[in-house]
């Protein structure tokens, strides 16, 4: 086992990573920029160094600095989190160049499941259903209409280095696609500096579904359920949930078999989540996100198990602790995502945190990096805190999310609080009937009055 571990993040991920960290006697290192000189996970971490001004460029995404942090502290090993470097096979392959272990899968790994015209050929190749799309990139606009014009509108231009939902432009009909083809370009050339996009046949009411897995690397793999994170605005997930809604048990073992079957003949290690779109009883894989995911903890707790302990252990070779035919569904769980934005433009805001007070009781959890007087930087995401609430049926989990919610107290900064007190009152959402564009119309037509 590892005897020190740097966390290279900030905010609740890296309070989430020393924990389990704590809990397994390993030592930690906080990284962090100047901006975040008091932030949490810099106060509870071991030891902290600081690795570069504000900007995330000069300081969580600067590769030379953090391995400098590694050799000054004797951290063995790096946990990514989300986001940042998580998913850059460069840095990856740099970490085992200097002897230091990447917690997570390998480069290669990375690299296939980062281009998402690679990993839809992998997944397809591996018996994973996918959504009809063209055969790899498309260069021109000639080819997008010919391609768009075979598989029928409307169509979605996705860019191939895409993610965030940045680089992804809809095209209704075919008088749309020449503007959502060129869009996607110029999105993904800004964001990714990579103009490469493909397209994919778009499904009108589909639900988002993900697939939990975890690897040993070795050829075992097991799948841990599904989530239901179809309550989306701009591509960015709100509210999550596990089980998903309708998604009966044999369903879900079928969907979970192909997917740890796969991930299992890569011989994948760590934890991963593979996506679909999910209609009319089919499933159709979108990407597969090689890391941790923001949602994790709605799986943890249907599960009861860690993955974050789980992805050191079998990082430092240890064996997995539980086998597929362990594990379980015990009760529902929920996760809603609160940023610092003022609605209903969802707009930024950064600011002094007066008071911050976590709701409790049985069935809580309040995945968070604020405290009183913690000042939120305006350089970074603006998700400052995740409530996760578990009950034995999904009914028991929304009233136990309403008082939740009712405990929460989060002053000083305008917050994304008040949207889930209205969602909760909304009959599709008690009812689980919802699917990837019905939050955004939900909103337009708020926003009508």
């Amino acid at each position: 086992m590892f005897s020190k571990i740097l966390i290279a993040n900030r905010g609740e991920i890296a309070l989430r990573v020393i924990r389990a960290c704590r809990e397994l006697g390993i030592q930690t290192v906080a990284v962090h920029s100047t901006a975040d000189t008091d932030a949490m996970h810099v106060r509870m971490a071991d030891e902290s160094i600081c690795i570069g001004p504000p900007s995330g460029t000069l300081s969580y995404l600067n590769i030379p600095n953090i391995i400098s942090a590694c050799e000054i502290t004797g951290a063995e090993a790096v946990h990514p989190g989300y986001g940042f470097l998580s998913e850059n096979a460069s840095f990856v392959q740099v970490l085992e160049d200097h002897d230091i272990k990447f917690i997570g899968p390998t480069a290669e790994h990375i690299r296939i499941m980062g281009d998402k015209i690679t990993a839809k050929d992998t997944m397809k190749n591996l018996g994973v259903p996918c959504v009809p799309g063209s055969d790899g990139g498309v260069p021109t606009i000639e080819e997008a209409f010919k391609v768009s014009d075979e598989m029928g509108f409307p169509v979605i231009v996705k860019a191939t280095a895409g993610g965030g939902g940045r680089g992804m432009k809809l095209a209704k009909t075919r008088d749309d696609l020449e503007a959502a083809f060129f869009g996607a370009r110029a999105e993904s050339k800004a964001a990714f500096g990579n103009d490469e996009v493909y397209i994919e046949k778009y499904l009108t009411l589909p639900r988002h579904i993900e697939v939990q897995v975890f690897g040993d690397g070795k050829g075992r793999a097991v799948h841990l359920g599904e989530r239901d994170c179809s309550l989306q605005r701009r591509h960015q997930k709100v509210f999550e949930e596990a089980p998903g809604p309708g998604i009966d048990r044999e369903t879900r073992d079928r969907i979970g078999k192909v997917c740890a079957d796969a991930v299992a003949d890569i011989n994948y290690a760590g934890a991963g989540t593979i996506e679909f779109l999910f209609e009319r009883g089919e499933f159709f894989f979108i990407e597969m996100n090689t890391r941790l995911q923001v949602e994790h903890p709605v799986t943890e707790a249907i599960f009861g198990v860690d993955l974050v302990k789980q992805q050191i252990c079998v990082a430092a070779g240890e064996e997995m602790t539980f086998r597929q035919e362990e594990l379980s569904i015990k009760g529902h769980a929920i996760e809603v995502r609160i940023n610092a934005e003022t609605l209903p433009n969802f707009t930024p805001c950064p600011g002094k945190i007066s008071t911050f007070h976590a709701p409790g009781g049985l069935g809580v959890r309040m995945d968070s990096a604020l405290y009183d007087g913690y000042t939120i930087p305006p350089y970074y995401d603006s998700l400052i805190a995740k409530l996760i609430v578990t009950g034995n049926t999904r009914e028991a989990t929304l009233a136990r999310l309403r008082r939740a919610l009712s405990e929460l107290i989060v002053d000083g900064v305008d917050t994304t609080l008040p949207l889930f007190g209205a969602l909760l009152d909304e009959p599709d959402i008690q009812s689980g009937n919802y699917d990837i564009h019905w939050l955004e119309n939900w909103l337009e037509a708020q926003a009508s009055g």
